[in-house]
């Protein structure tokens, strides 16, 4: 394990004003993106939009990497050059998400745990062979009636330890994010409660599976009222709650958080961001790693259609820009109008 590096490559990825772009959707989910622009999810499609995000002129302004999926990380620019090498060229860290999605957790009702430990050792060398330096594990965390339990939360927490380990056994950086997710009706305060289990299980199996947390980060779903709950939380109590939880148990020897944005708009993504680092320094960076948030712009703009390369690559450029000024604490609503 090259400890070095991996403390290097973390840091670069949490640099202040820059984060993550998430372009590591799955079949079935860039299928159901592409459906709703009416554009057809074929290999070449599916390439055509990924080459359009990853040669964005100056986009290394505002993003540090960006998530690839399997195959992607295979694919190569209309010049022969591998997408990960137009990227590292661009000094965008190329990263990849290696987990085999969430299936049922046998006997636990509703509930699911990630799957794909098995063969990750060998698919790691590969992966760091055709450049990828960080990854990506999502586990899924379900807020309801019994729910979650604490099978369910050491069941993932465990498999995202192991999974960390092994990144950095191959000299990658493990991203780990437990996503908390948002649909229900459950209030901020349960939010928080399900939260602060699910990071308290996570940190202990990171501590028992001898994961460096200098060489990690934390892909975070911030402390959010569930989208059917009668009562939203303001901005304000969000970025509060989520702050306050993460000083009570994300370790300060983590470079950083990178929250994910999880069902929200672009706009309220990027509010939440910019209010979560007006609260003043922390022990980590506060940053993003944005799929549809960062995304849901472009796709509106280029609906398959190669003559809207530009449009579609300038709502990219702008939708980074204000997750950057929000990174630094510094957006304001005035910037959505002026984008």
């Amino acid at each position: 394990m090259n400890t070095s590096q991996l403390i290097t490559v973390a840091n670069a990825l949490v640099e202040p004003g820059k984060g993550l772009l998430a372009a590591d959707e799955s079949g079935p989910t860039i299928a159901k993106r592409f459906r709703e622009i009416d554009v057809e999810s074929t290999e070449e499609n599916r390439l055509a939009y990924r080459r359009l995000l990853f040669t964005t002129p100056e986009i290394e302004r505002y993003l540090s990497g960006i998530i690839l999926f399997d195959e992607t990380i295979r694919q190569s620019a209309s010049d022969g050059t591998p997408l990960p090498k137009v990227l590292s060229d661009k000094g965008v860290v190329p990263g990849i998400k290696v987990d085999k999605g969430a299936k049922p957790l046998a006997g636990f009702g509703e509930e699911k745990v990630t799957e794909g430990l098995d063969g990750l050792r060998e698919r790691l060398a590969e992966y760091y062979e055709l450049g990828a330096r960080f990854a990506k594990w999502r586990s899924v965390i379900a807020i309801g009636e019994g729910m979650p339990t604490t099978a369910c939360m050491e069941a993932n927490a465990h498999a995202l330890a192991r999974y960390a380990a092994l990144c950095q056994e191959a000299d990658i950086v493990p991203i780990v994010e437990p996503e908390v997710l948002i649909d229900g009706e459950h209030t901020i305060e349960q939010c928080r409660q399900a939260t602060a289990e699910t990071w308290y299980h996570l940190y202990n199996q990171m501590h028992r599976q001898d994961v460096l947390l200098e060489g990690s980060l934390l892909k975070a779903s911030m402390v959010l009222s569930g989208k059917a709950c009668s009562e939203q939380a303001s901005v304000e109590e969000v970025a509060e709650e989520t702050v306050s939880l993460a000083r009570e148990l994300v370790p300060a020897a983590v470079p950083g958080i990178v929250f994910l944005s999880g069902g929200q708009s672009p706009v309220r993504a990027t509010q939440h961001l910019d209010a979560m680092n007006r609260l003043g320094e922390q022990p980590w960076k506060l940053g993003f790693s944005y799929a549809r948030a960062l995304q849901e712009p472009v796709m509106q703009a280029w609906r398959g259609d190669d003559g809207n390369t530009e449009a579609a690559q300038n709502a990219l450029f702008q939708r980074a820009k204000l997750n950057s000024e929000a990174m630094l604490g510094r957006y304001s609503s005035d910037m959505e109008e002026a984008a």
